[in-house]
């Protein structure tokens, strides 16, 4: 478990970013990742500012919204992020591009997260949906997934933004890992994947983590994570009062 308050951060007159991993200038060599997840970065930017034009490559970049508004241009067009909207990016054999808050008046936090892509040198790629309907039903969602993910639980497609390609989760060049969210409702109770490597990151509220007695369980808060290691179906408990909005990483 790692407390929200124990992880690195980054801090400029416009960037307060909190990083559960090795990030830029903080470098822990027993924390550079868990499994395939190499990047989990809790962002808040401040209005009117942000990235300027910017690279990646041979990078699967996956951001969720949690508050605000996030601006992404590029040569192919460009495109704004609310909360309940999620966006994958793949770097590929090279993409440039600019993240930036739009309101002057109110700052924008996201989560962004990043695994490696199955194969390098592809062509670069952006794909953005709307996820908010599919996580009004509850329990978790596959919102992002290289492991074929086409629908939400019951077979209700996900809501796609405009432009989407296909329905459900997003499509991740990554075959072994899966992102799962769920907009948990005060008290509800959700079983976690029981893969090799479970990433939990909790991004609103908080609540219970039940492991059945290994190492890792107890009660979390915003911007707590737990890394889980074949640890069975750990059991989250929103909070009774706050509810909580959780991000669940399964990777080999």
């Amino acid at each position: 478990m790692v407390r929200a308050g124990a992880r690195p951060r980054t801090e400029t007159s416009w960037l307060d970013s909190r990083h559960c991993f090795s990030y830029g200038r903080h470098y822990e060599p027993d924390n550079t990742h868990h499994g395939l997840l190499v990047v989990c970065n809790d962002d808040r930017v401040r209005g009117g500012t942000g990235f300027g034009e910017h690279g990646h490559e041979d990078m699967e970049i996956v951001t969720w919204m949690v508050e605000g508004e996030l601006e992404h241009r590029d040569r192919a067009g460009a495109h704004i992020l609310r909360p309940g909207m999620v966006r994958r990016l793949s770097g590929g054999w090279g993409l440039r591009h600019t993240e930036m808050n739009p309101a002057s008046w109110a700052p924008a936090r996201y989560i962004e997260m990043w695994v490696p892509p199955d194969t390098a040198g592809l062509e670069p790629a952006v794909d953005v949906a709307d996820v908010t309907m599919a996580l009004a039903g509850g329990g978790l969602v596959p919102v992002v997934s290289g492991a074929g993910h086409a629908r939400g639980p019951g077979g209700v497609p996900l809501t796609q933004a405009a432009g989407a390609a296909t329905e459900g989760a997003r499509p991740l060049r990554q075959s072994q890992a899966v992102l799962w969210a769920g907009r948990l409702a005060a008290g509800e109770q959700v079983i976690l994947p029981d893969g090799p490597h479970v990433h939990l990151f909790v991004a609103v509220g908080g609540g219970v983590l039940d492991t059945g007695g290994l190492a890792g369980a107890g009660i979390l808060a915003e911007g707590d994570s737990v890394r889980l290691v074949a640890a069975g179906p750990p059991v989250f408990t929103a909070d009774a009062a706050t509810g909580a909005e959780i991000l669940v990483w399964e990777t080999a």
